[in-house]
């Protein structure tokens, strides 16, 4: 099955590649570029539609497989790759492929509006709001589902709770869009991470998904890493965010025949794996509210932003955000296999020393508030 899914990662990587390359030379022939000024660090005009390699990467071989399953005869089996039962489950998780492919492409095709015409942060706040609702209702996909019983109130708490949990981890990502290479990379890295966790505890169909996630940013990465050549927008970045929310949720990161009594820990792997994008939500969005400003309008305030202050380079410090996910996702995967308590929190404390590290490094002085116009 490893082989299996590292051809759909490649597929992917290659259908992005050569999307990606297409859209860097198409884009800026029909004027779809992002304009340097404002808050903007890059000098020359750049291609926006690098979001469209990302999609493309991923949604075609996942359409190609549904296809397939549905149209076409599973190929023999062979020692060690049953494609009686991979065809099998691949057809009963259809319902929920196609839920996440047009819920991807709703707010791919919303980040397309956005980035030719801004269309402000809380029509895209009630769109992913709306979409994550519909998908997380529409298809039972929950997380903490024993609050169903803990609080007595049904699966209100449970629906809300997931429902927030995907439309952050969307805007994580569309903030960490603020660099060359950044939300790309650090979502490749965290991707990898969930993908490790996912083929350790036989999750197929998430690892799956996660193989073509990866291969599509990855392919995007090559025409993104600093210096850029071509922009993902918010028709990318959007994207990656929901689908690593979505299938963050989708998994129990519990390892076959353990129950979450003897692993209470192994809820917060996707947690801790998303732990720097969490972070620099949370403490971009405080710095915004303290001074009076919509947390959605886009600022110079981000860890990446004040370790070039301190003098890094902009490659430099993508670079330094890429090994602090690895290092909180590293300890991530191993979560779901420790088997005491003592140990998972090891994992927590080493999780939390990480990110006290990066309060640390980003104590720069703010850059001073626009004047309001």
């Amino acid at each position: 099955m490893v082989g299996v899914l590292l051809a759909l990662l490649g597929l992917s990587f290659l259908i992005s590649w050569f999307a990606t390359r297409f859209l860097r030379w198409f884009c800026p022939r029909i004027g779809f570029v992002d304009k340097p000024g404002g808050r903007k660090i890059h000098r020359n005009p750049k291609p926006l539609g690098g979001g469209v390699g990302i999609v493309l990467g991923f949604a075609l071989p996942l359409i190609a497989a549904l296809i397939a399953v549905h149209f076409l005869q599973p190929p023999p089996d062979q020692p060690g790759v049953p494609w009686h039962a991979y065809w099998s489950g691949i057809g009963d998780e259809t319902s929920l492929a196609v839920g996440i492919l047009v819920s991807a492409l709703v707010l791919h095709g919303m980040g397309l509006l956005d980035d030719r015409k801004a269309l402000g942060p809380f029509v895209k706040l009630i769109v992913q709001l709306a979409v994550a609702a519909i998908l997380v209702v529409g298809k039972n996909m929950r997380i903490l589902t024993f609050l169903d019983h803990a609080l007595g109130l049904g699966p209100a708490p449970s629906i809300i709770v997931t429902i927030l949990w995907i439309v952050a981890i969307t805007n994580a990502f569309n903030f960490l869009d603020n660099m060359d290479g950044l939300s790309a990379g650090v979502a490749a890295v965290c991707a990898s991470a969930f993908f490790i966790a996912t083929l350790s505890i036989h999750a197929w169909f998430v690892a799956a998904a996660l193989a073509l996630l990866l291969g599509a940013t990855l392919g995007f990465l090559y025409f993104n890493f600093p210096p850029a050549t071509i922009f993902m927008g918010d028709a990318g970045s959007l994207v990656i965010g929901f689908l690593l929310g979505v299938l963050s949720v989708r998994a129990t990161y519990l390892p076959p025949g353990v129950s979450l009594e003897n692993s209470w820990w192994s809820i917060f792997a996707p947690v801790i794996v998303l732990a720097l994008p969490l972070y620099d939500l949370v403490v971009v969005s405080i710095i915004r509210l303290s001074r009076g400003k919509s947390p959605f309008v886009g600022d110079t305030n981000h860890f990446s932003h004040r370790l070039v202050a301190r003098g890094m380079s902009r490659r430099t410090a993508v670079l330094c955000l890429y090994l602090v996910a690895a290092a909180t996702s590293a300890a991530a995967i191993v979560l779901p296999h420790v088997r005491s308590s003592f140990a998972a929190i090891l994992i927590f404390c080493q999780t939390l020393l990480i990110l006290g590290v990066v309060a640390l490094l980003e104590q720069h002085p703010l850059p001073p508030s626009p004047p309001s116009q």
